[in-house]
């Protein structure tokens, strides 16, 4: 017995979305929710660019069901929706069908959109002149583009019937024009005024649609950005609430869970085979370098969820949604993975120092406690073509290196971040030896060990591909995977994990 069903119909929303595709969502949360549906969405294809992951756009193509749809790269937020072929997804705008009437005809498309009339008529009503586009190449066919607030139409239209001075109204009536060939759903008043902005203006919903229409009792509000401040110290950035400061070893598991809600899990684990890199000896307080120097383990370099439970490690997962603070395990995660970031609780530790010239001052050595507190804090990139991708939403960060406004970016380039935190911490090495052994590199492998809960079998290596888009299918064998390598490297307080791109996969501040 076949388990295929037919599509069911979607809801046009001008400037707002199609269905439950919502303009503004997190690309984590629109491939989450598509995956959870394989016998709607059977085929999923990702393309984005192998050398510019966080900068160039991210689009999900939806080949069975005719859409496309266009994330920005930095924020990985749902820009715009297209519909590119009527026949595979049914539509319906104010209880009307999108499609109604369509004969076939002789078009420069297999897919039979809605006619002109239609949609003049019927569903969105009188429009102001929209925009020709000429033909390229030697097609006989141009594009008119039909825009209201939200929404657009692409209509083939012969290019000898074209004129500066015509009634676009009569002439995409005539026989002269074929039905659409694909809809866009964006934010704005008409397609030809936000284009150019389309992945840089400010998203006017939020990244999860829960949060639409809810009050902060009802869903924790939303992190935009997480910002470092140094010793210790970092701010969470929310939507609409205030921020949220977080000092290491000084901040409860019950101030966070208080604040934004329990976690998706907690990751509990025992295995400590890292601990074979930790330097023999004591190490000085300025330096607090990961690389290689200074006890790996100490950054629980296999954090969170990365990597899943093996016959020969001690690890336990569990869903933290009715989490108590007061029975959590001493040495734990606790995954945000809609957050974009984790918080590893343990007993209170020494922090990493200040940014010098900034004007934060060191924390106090903590007392010895047995009062459990978050000591590390892992902000995940979600890089395309990393091995934990779509584990965790992409969350965005900031490092504010001084009193006067520097700072460096989740977008930047780990080369970048190496030049200017090398040049910060110049004074602190006490040789030029030191210093070079302390932030060499350290390889990291995240392939073996397969989660059954990773998605990373829609998107295979990015080195496989030397220019331009990279694409990948969760339909295919993922023949040309690798081992999904990594390298760490260290500075006082701060741990890189960079891909061979230079996208920072994650930081963790210690």
């Amino acid at each position: 017995m076949s388990t295929s069903r037919a599509p069911a119909s979607m809801q046009v929303s001008p400037g707002k979305g199609l269905g439950f595709l919502t303009l503004g969502s997190s690309l984590h949360n629109v491939l989450g929710r598509i995956k959870s549906r394989p016998q709607v969405y059977p085929a999923i294809d990702v393309a984005y660019s192998p050398t510019e992951p966080l900068n160039e756009p991210v689009i999900l193509n939806l080949p069975s069901n005719g859409l496309r749809l266009r994330f920005d790269g930095p924020d990985q937020r749902l820009r715009l929706i297209e519909v590119l072929d009527f026949s595979k997804v049914p539509l319906i705008y104010k209880s009307q069908d999108v499609v109604k009437g369509s004969k076939p005809s002789d078009q420069p498309s297999t897919s039979t959109g809605p006619h002109f009339r239609h949609v003049y008529n019927r569903l969105f009503g009188p429009s102001y002149p929209g925009e020709y586009l000429p033909p390229a190449g030697d097609s006989p066919y141009g594009t008119y583009v039909l825009s209201y607030p939200g929404v657009a139409f692409s209509f083939p239209l012969q290019d000898s019937a074209w004129s500066d001075n015509c009634d676009f109204v009569a002439l995409l009536s005539s026989s002269a024009a074929s039905p659409a060939i694909s809809m866009a759903i964006f934010q704005g008043p008409s397609w030809t005024e936000v284009r150019n902005s389309l992945f840089t203006a400010p998203p006017q919903l939020p990244r999860s649609p829960a949060l639409i229409g809810k009050g902060r009792e009802a869903v924790p509000d939303e992190v935009e950005e997480v910002r470092v401040l140094g010793a210790g110290r970092i701010e969470l950035v929310r939507r609409s609430s205030p921020s949220l400061l977080i000092i290491l070893s000084e901040t409860t598991p019950q101030d966070l869970i208080a604040e934004l809600g329990p976690p998706d899990a907690i990751y509990r684990k025992n295995d400590r085979r890292i601990s074979i890199h930790g330097a023999p000896g004591p190490v000085r307080r300025n330096m607090m370098s990961p690389s290689p120097g200074r006890g790996l383990d100490m950054l629980e370099t296999d954090h969170s969820s990365n990597n899943s439970p093996t016959d020969d490690s001690d690890d336990e997962t569990t869903r933290g949604t009715d989490v108590d603070p007061s029975s959590l395990p001493a040495e734990c995660f606790l995954n945000y993975f809609h957050h974009g970031f984790d918080a590893f609780v343990s007993y209170p530790t020494t922090s990493g120092p200040a940014f010098p010239g900034s004007d934060v001052t060191d924390l106090a050595p903590p007392i010895a406690s047995s009062q459990l507190t978050v000591t590390k804090f892992v902000v995940h990139g979600n890089v395309p073509g990393s091995y934990p991708f779509n584990r965790h939403r992409r969350s965005r960060w900031q490092i504010l290196l001084d009193s006067a406004g520097n700072s460096l970016t989740s977008e930047t380039n780990y080369d970048e971040i190496s030049r200017r935190l090398k040049k910060v911490w110049k004074g602190s090495y006490s040789s030029s030896a030191e210093e070079t052994a302390l932030q060499r590199g350290m390889v990291l492998n995240r392939g073996w060990g397969d989660s059954p809960e990773s998605s990373v079998e829609l998107l295979g290596g990015w080195e496989e591909s030397a220019g331009g888009k990279h694409r990948s299918s969760s339909t295919g064998q993922d023949s040309g995977r690798g081992l999904g390598n990594t390298e760490l490297f260290g500075f006082p307080g701060l741990l890189f994990e960079v891909l061979k791109n230079g996208a920072v996969s994650s930081m963790t501040i210690y």
